[in-house]
């Protein structure tokens, strides 16, 4: 059964749930007295903490994402050159963004000019300008939406050019990539990626070949084996020794699987194989702990293993759930999140600046955690909200 163009009801619901919880955990720095097991691990620790399982989810969930997507250009007519380029400017958008939320805490206010919530709300503002969906206009209208992109394209240049990190010495920094922020690593993820899938999507057996080949890069990068090829080469060969890119390719896997089960007599089928193979990557995960700690800083195998099990038993369950049991509404919350998971995102960066003083009480042990749960669904609430209106990023 061909379902390149069909939308996958679970696929939207693990993307709602996992950018929730993103939301959730990037919160935690407003809070105090919760337990350790819900935070980042520091990358000397050899422990997985919650907030260590969302990202990896979110690059399973991409993965998941790029064979619907490209198989749907085609399906339109694009050529090969044509999706490329679509992929790339995705790419560049998310770095772009990246590049700028990951400054804006090295930002040296005196130096800039500019007070840092002005700078941020101000970026923020530029990157709903120039990648919202604006509407399809006839005449003189249809130039209001490229003066606004020119617009957020003015702010940006004008933002960087005066943007000066560092702790205010004599050298002053211009904005530099540091680790690319969350959004820049998805943009180099997707790119490579994308572009892999798009040139061997006809070809399972080499799709399977590049999952190996980027897990066998991170385990080799950590075990030092790429270093005794090569003693002057980087510290990464590949961005995050290929952890990343594991992750994501692990979702296309999840998507071949998708493709070739998913009919009426086979569709049970994937909830075991999901959870079979999530259960195997979990054991290799205890497995390569001997050689390795788990680290979501140092993106280690051992991180990489455990996460990808994870990503898989949790999509089997949201599978069975959603696909099969059809409890789709259950979820219809958080479904802004889901699809229009960039909006969502960027909307915290503007409202941490809103002058608001929430008593200790509320940022404190059980009540804190609601409290970040509570400002989760409000997010998620704002953008539903500013979809209604027209605002919408995409890109």
């Amino acid at each position: 059964m061909e379902i390149s163009l069909k939308r996958i009801a679970s696929i939207d619901v693990f993307r709602a749930l996992t950018m929730l919880l993103m939301i959730f955990v990037n919160d935690f720095w407003t809070l105090t007295g919760i337990p350790d097991w819900l935070q980042h691990s520091e990358a000397h620790i050899d422990f997985l903490g919650f907030s260590d399982t969302i990202f990896p989810c979110f690059l399973f969930i991409v993965g998941m994402s790029v064979p619907f997507a490209i198989k749907a250009r085609i399906a339109k007519g694009e050529n090969n050159f044509q999706i490329i380029k679509h992929i790339v400017l995705r790419s560049v958008a998310l770095l772009v963004m990246g590049l700028f939320t990951v400054n804006i805490p090295e930002m040296y206010e005196a130096a800039t000019g500019i007070h840092k919530a002005v700078f941020q709300i101000s970026a923020v503002v530029a990157f709903f300008l120039i990648w919202n969906v604006y509407p399809k206009s006839e005449g003189s209208k249809k130039y209001i939406s490229l003066i606004l992109q020119l617009a957020g394209v003015s702010i940006l240049l004008f933002l960087a050019y005066r943007f000066r990190g560092g702790d205010g010495g004599e050298k002053a920094e211009v904005m530099k990539t540091h680790w690319w922020g969350i959004l820049g690593l998805i943009g180099w993820t997707y790119l490579t990626c994308a572009i892999l899938y798009l040139f061997f999507h006809k070809a399972n057996s080499i799709l399977i070949a590049c999952w190996v080949f980027f897990t066998f890069i991170c385990i080799a990068g950590h075990a030092g084996w790429l270093h005794r090829l090569w003693p002057s080469g980087p510290n990464d060969w590949i961005l995050g020794n290929g952890a990343f890119s594991s992750f994501t390719f692990a979702g296309i896997l999840a998507t071949l699987l998708l493709e070739r089960f998913y009919t009426t007599s086979h569709k049970t089928k994937l909830v075991y194989i999901y959870l079979a193979i999530g259960i195997l990557m979990l054991g290799l995960g205890l497995f390569m702990r001997n050689f390795f700690i788990i680290s979501k800083i140092y993106a280690t195998p051992t991180w990489v293993f455990l996460c990808s099990g994870i990503a898989f038993i949790t999509y089997a369950i949201i599978y069975w759930l959603v696909d099969l049991q059809h409890k789709a509404h259950w979820f219809y919350i958080i479904k802004p999140a889901g699809t229009s998971t960039l909006t969502c995102y960027l909307i915290p960066y503007i409202i941490y600046f809103v002058p608001l003083s929430l008593p200790v009480s509320l940022t404190f042990g059980i009540v804190g955690l609601f409290k970040s749960l509570l400002f989760s669904l409000l997010v998620i609430g704002i953008t539903a909200l500013l979809g209604k209106i027209g605002i919408k990023l995409k890109i």
